[in-house]
């Protein structure tokens, strides 16, 4: 059996596109966006699950783990809140975390599973679709903290940067019916969203 792993949920993003705010607490089928990528990957991970986000951490409610800021200034990206879950899950004695987006809601049950199956020794691996790779859905050892804390104190943002000077892998999946890794940028998406929700809820009879 696998080693537990955290699963760490990104919410660290402006939502500029979609007037500003935080984007997981957005409302799709009368829950936030937060609330159903905490669900679906809650019980993938052996390790509980943990939130990347700055600022107070209250306005998430009840989230079920701990709310990490950046440990770095100047909210340099996704790659931060990275690093913090890294460093968070080192200090529990967890070896890996994977970490999602939190405006995907219709995340795949088996995301961690098949991510631990492909990932190579010391390496990443990373989540795709059709021929698109997600570069923030991924598994992550922690052991790759240190290199991640040197690469962003160089001055260095990009998450594709980062992946390239370790092996990594990826997990694929189809994007038919519906590409899992869907996620919500703008009030065009959500609503999109808002109709895959109302074309699977069952019919009463």
């Amino acid at each position: 059996m696998s080693a537990p792993v955290l699963g760490l949920i990104l919410a660290g993003g402006l939502a500029r596109r979609m007037g500003g705010g935080d984007k997981p607490l957005l409302r799709l089928g009368g829950r936030t966006l937060l609330a159903r990528v905490a669900e679906r990957l809650e019980t993938q991970c052996g390790a509980g699950l943990a939130l990347s986000a700055n600022g107070d951490p209250a306005r998430f409610g009840a989230f079920p783990g701990p709310v990490l800021p950046d440990t770095l200034p100047d909210r340099p990206g996704p790659l931060a809140g990275i690093l913090a879950g890294l460093e968070h899950a080192a200090s529990r004695g967890v070896g890996a975390i994977v970490s999602v987006s939190g405006d995907a809601p219709f995340l795949p049950a088996d995301l961690v599973a098949r991510l631990v199956a492909v990932r190579p020794e010391a390496g990443i691996a990373l989540a795709a679709s059709g021929e698109r790779r997600h570069y923030t859905i991924a598994l992550w050892p922690a052991a790759l903290r240190h290199d991640l804390r040197l690469y962003l104190e160089g001055g260095e943002r990009r998450v594709g940067g980062f992946i390239a000077r370790h092996p990594a892998a990826a997990a694929s999946w189809p994007v038919a019916p519906l590409d899992p890794f869907l996620n919500i940028n703008t009030p065009e998406d959500l609503a999109a969203a808002e109709a895959v929700l109302a074309m699977s809820a069952p019919r009463s009879v």
